[in-house]
């Protein structure tokens, strides 16, 4: 059945189903001012492919405006991040690297197609796949199985209409406290959407083409919103073609005064071949040449999901009550060293409430919430012949749930401080059967465990004046391992291994706002880990599953700036202007004390990753935007510090124009230079016992070269 179909026949059921927005839709609980949005691209014209300014529109009881949805996340104690998708509207947005990678502290890094490590703080620093240690929600929704696991290929960024990114224990708004945070999509309603009607097609380098559609509309107590995007590209290397179809909708019906429903439907269809890791040499030399296993396994991952979920959210006497409930059905097709064939669900409920009161006089915000979901997924394996299943070699179950508490007080002692303090208390199990009566694992075997625990945090948010905040704040976290981690290939075939909880205490300072042509984001962190889970590839070039370990005590600490300054204000006498944005990560990531490593670096991301962007915006709708993507220092591919990457800077160019008439034409250049440079590693030990050493490790993945992306979008 393919992906659509399934999400007709879901909706069906929707009447079953209660749902809201999570923490975000609260206005209620956000400062009355919110801090002015730091802007690192070119902003189309106001007015320009809209019906009223978005800023203007005034949203709905379940979704917000973007205006009071950057306010929501500025009003947390501690580092965030808001993304209007205006400032990717009119770029060669293909990955979520394009939509985040103007956010500093989220490192954003393709592989190939659209898989790309990311990592904030150094979540899931040195797993070669997938997502570990970061929650990812679409419209305040988990995104996430149940296990914790996630992927980035539902997540279309043509479909959404911002992004709000909550670092570490900032997440605690959406009850998530893993290191590295959450991330929210938003998806435009038709109260939120550029324009009722938009058309968009573009394309370029490595035979890519692409189109797109959102309708929207607004009848009675009624609103829809349905957007497609469809995507065909042969990728930068041999063996890397994408095809992925994704569909969107939400149906919004208000109930009543103050009450209001929202209805979510998605299909998400992406079949991507794999090209696989290669050698250094290769990846400096010849970079589009595929991995030879790649080719002769046929290696590609073909994911269908189907998404349904509902939000119902009632403006009370006092705050507000937002109920979300989920469906999400994954099936995954995925011949590498073997083929893996997986099927399965993840289904959840999640009330959540947000008011504001006084307490003897003073001001106090409150969050309260409850989080309860579980999945099962059918895990099989097969001899990979030629990307065809062979014999079987495994026949499982993964069984996991997940059942949290949660809240947040922000309780304002002074007019312009807060003390905030919160909690969540959680319980997680993780049931593993192996079914057996196969030749290559003949034992039935079945594997439970339990993570439990209480994660505080405490802070304080100082707001001199309306456009600044000074904030501090600890905050612990706590990392449940999922089933690629517990679940792991060995010379037995995949046994299920019971690792520990990663642990980790969180202290962080910093501060944001604007002083005339000046706008500013920066934080300094630092988080003391136990047990944090460490992959390393034991056969990065057949592409098999990482292994997973804990290390006792590792640091991860660094610097999270981004600085944007005005440089001429009405250059030419017309009303232009030309300014410069600096984003500066910096990452030390580092074994402690450890019986093996010592003190090395943690291998997987660079120390330092710096965008530098100068933008010049023409009251005509002209803009320009060169930019420089410099990484100073490559990271290293091994634990042992032995083998360092070389470091790149890549010179880029956008420019277009916004029409009057709604109707925008851009151009994307990137790499100009034709840089050689790694993107990304699959992370060994120690590259000195290679077999053939370290020339002979095929761990690299390759970034692209030189493309040219150009666009025409119409909105009317």
């Amino acid at each position: 059945m393919r992906p659509i179909l399934r999400v007709e026949l879901y909706a069906a059921l929707l009447p079953t189903l209660l749902a809201s927005p999570s923490a975000l839709a609260q206005s209620a609980a956000s400062p009355s001012v919110a801090l002015p949005e730091l802007s690192v691209v070119r902003a189309p014209a106001p007015g320009v492919g809209t019906t009223t300014p978005a800023a203007e529109n005034p949203g709905s009881v379940t979704v917000p405006s973007v205006a009071r949805q950057r306010a929501a996340v500025n009003a947390t104690v501690g580092s965030v991040g808001f993304v209007d998708a205006k400032d990717f509207q009119d770029r060669y947005a293909n990955t979520l690297r394009d939509v985040l990678k103007d956010v500093p502290g989220v490192y954003a890094q393709q592989r190939y197609g659209q898989e790309l490590r990311l990592s904030v703080r150094g979540s899931g620093i040195a797993r070669g796949f997938h997502l570990r240690g970061l929650e990812v929600l679409q419209d305040g929704i988990p995104f996430n199985l149940a296990d914790g696991s996630g992927d980035f290929y539902q997540i279309d960024p043509l479909a959404l209409r911002s992004a709000e990114i909550y670092k570490g224990g900032n997440a605690l708004t959406f009850g998530a406290t893993t290191l590295g945070g959450a991330v929210n999509f938003v998806t435009p309603t038709a109260y939120t959407a550029f324009a009722p009607n938009i058309l968009r097609i573009d394309g370029g380098s490595f035979g890519t083409i692409r189109e797109n559609f959102q309708v929207s509309r607004i009848s009675g107590p009624v609103d829809v919103m349905v957007n497609g995007t469809f995507t065909n590209s042969d990728g930068f290397r041999v063996h890397e073609t994408q095809r992925t179809q994704n569909f969107n909708a939400n149906i919004g019906y208000q109930l009543a005064p103050g009450v209001e429903t929202r209805f979510y439907l998605g299909g998400y269809l992406t079949d991507q071949k794999l090209p696989g890791a290669i050698t250094l040499g290769q990846s400096l030399n010849t970079p589009r040449i595929a991995n030879p296993t790649a080719i002769a396994g046929n290696q590609s991952r073909k994911v269908e999901t189907e998404r349904v979920a509902n939000r119902t959210s009632f403006v009370l006497d006092v705050g507000k009550l937002d109920i979300d409930t989920w469906a999400i059905h994954k099936n995954l097709y995925h011949p590498i060293f073997q083929v893996i064939d997986q099927d399965g669900w993840t289904y959840g409920i999640s009330p959540h409430w947000a008011g504001t009161f006084d307490v003897g006089g003073y001001r106090n915000d409150t969050i309260l919430g409850l989080r309860a979901f579980a999945g099962q997924n059918s895990a099989q394996q097969f001899v990979n012949i030629r990307g065809q299943r062979g014999a079987q070699t495994l026949n499982a179950l993964q069984s996991a749930s997940n059942y949290e508490a949660y809240g947040e007080n922000r309780f304002w002692f002074l007019p312009d401080v807060a003390l905030m303090t919160g909690a969540k208390l959680f319980s997680s199990n993780r049931t593993y059967s192996n079914k057996g009566g196969l030749p290559a694992s003949p034992a039935v075997r079945y594997d439970n465990t339990t993570y439990d625990g209480i994660n505080p945090k405490v802070g304080l948010l100082w707001q001199p004046l309306p456009d600044i905040q000074v904030f501090a704040d600890i905050t612990r976290s706590r990392d449940v391992p999922d089933f690629s981690d517990l679940v792991q290939q060995n010379l037995l075939g995949a046994t299920f291994v019971p690792l520990a909880a990663q642990r980790a205490w969180t202290y962080e300072a910093g501060s944001r706002g604007r002083i005339d042509r000046l706008t500013w984001d920066v934080t300094l962190y630092r988080a003391d880990l136990r047990d944090e889970l460490i992959n390393f590839s034991t056969n990065p070039g057949l592409g098999i599953q990482a292994a997973t370990f804990n290390a006792p005590r590792t640091l991860h600490q660094g610097v999270e700036a981004a600085v944007s300054l005005d440089l001429v204000r009405d250059l030419t006498g017309t009303g232009d202007t030309l300014a410069v944005t600096q984003i500066w990560t910096h990452n030390d990531f580092r074994f402690v004390r450890d019986p093996v490593y010592r003190g090395n670096r943690i291998a997987g991301i660079p120390d330092d990753v710096l965008r530098t962007i100068l933008s010049y915006r023409h009251p005509s709708g002209f803009y320009l935007a060169p930019s420089v993507d410099w990484v100073p220092r490559g990271a290293f591919a091994d634990h042992a510090n032995t083998l360092r990457v070389p470091g790149y800077a890549l010179f880029n160019v956008e420019t277009g124009i916004d029409f009057a008439n709604g109707v925008s034409l851009f151009v994307d250049a990137r790499n100009l230079t034709d840089e050689r440079y790694v993107s990304d590693i699959a992370v060994v030990t120690n590259a000195r016992t290679t077999v053939g050493g370290p020339a002979a490790l095929a761990a690299f993945y390759p970034g692209n070269g030189r493309s040219v992306f150009a666009g025409i979008r119409a909105s009317f």
